[in-house]
């Protein structure tokens, strides 16, 4: 495995840090990755450990206001920002590896901002797409006098920050998980007003719109998510005409992919493997 780091200039100017893990021989596929929300890029090194076994590369950059990337921590002036900047690492993997198919892979907060990026801008270079415990719907209501805060200072100062309730202990059955994310310097529990009411209504929109998708995608979410809500993810997946599938993990917590074993990057993995190219839901 080859591990590299690199930098993007954002279209705003915002200097955002990546990552990408590729496998030492011949790669049949690529992962565009984008990480969901406090943490960052690095914690998906085990998912391309695992992925490169199977001559899957996987490429990704700590979002703005995240990680290593520029900007106050959880936030971003626009939405659009969040797309402009999925289309600026679509076209670093583009330029990086000409000629490997591209598979948009999104978590969380990074499911969210994924979906839309299907929804909304050009997937012609994509041959497919795995959605993971997206923010469609949250699984809990946020304490009301942090809503009505938000509400209010998203019109005053949407920088405004407040905590992102992430209960590490939700992540992953793993308890290690949680405690390593506890202790992660990269990692932070910040959102600010403008980011959260943005990625909420952006999740409306998805849903709303969901008949449109043109990509081949994998929807999957953990049964025991007590952070964003499987149900929310069952109602996309049910409004895509057969261009989304439903995955639903037993058991299993925020993030599938940090639960003891190698089942679901293995499924995922073989998923990708399956993907004919080109596809035709990305040319028609």
């Amino acid at each position: 495995m080859s591990n590299s780091t690199f930098s993007i200039k954002a279209k705003d100017g915002t200097n955002l840090q990546g990552r990408s893990w590729v496998p030492e021989e011949s790669m049949e596929k690529i992962i565009c990755m984008v990480h969901g929300l406090g943490e960052h890029i690095g914690r998906y090194k085990g998912m391309a450990q695992i992925m490169n076994g199977k001559r899957i590369g996987l490429v990704g950059i700590d979002l703005r206001g995240h990680g290593l990337s520029d900007g106050k921590r959880g936030h971003s002036a626009s939405y659009d920002h969040l797309l402009d900047d999925v289309d600026s690492l679509v076209a670093h993997i583009k330029t990086t590896h000409p000629n490997v198919p591209i598979v948009l892979y999104g978590h969380s907060l990074g499911g969210n901002i994924a979906t839309n990026y299907l929804l909304r801008r050009d997937v012609s270079n994509l041959v497919g797409a795995v959605i993971s415990s997206p923010w469609l719907k949250l699984a809990f209501e946020p304490p009301a006098f942090k809503v009505a805060l938000a509400r209010m200072m998203r019109n005053i100062y949407p920088a405004f920050t407040e905590g992102n309730e992430v209960d590490p202990s939700e992540l992953s059955t793993d308890p290690e998980i949680g405690k390593a994310y506890l202790a992660d310097p990269l990692v932070h529990g910040k959102i600010t007003a403008g980011m959260f009411f943005s990625a909420f209504e952006a999740a409306k929109w998805a849903l709303d719109h969901a008949q449109t998708l043109k990509v081949n995608t994998l929807v999957m979410h953990g049964t025991e998510d007590k952070l964003t809500s499987p149900e929310g993810s069952k109602e996309f997946v049910g409004k895509t005409d057969g261009k989304a599938t439903f995955q639903s993990w037993d058991g299993m917590r925020h993030e599938p992919h940090n639960e003891p074993g190698d089942s679901v990057a293995l499924y995922v993995a073989g998923w990708i493997e399956g993907i004919n190219q080109p596809s035709e839901s990305v040319i028609a």
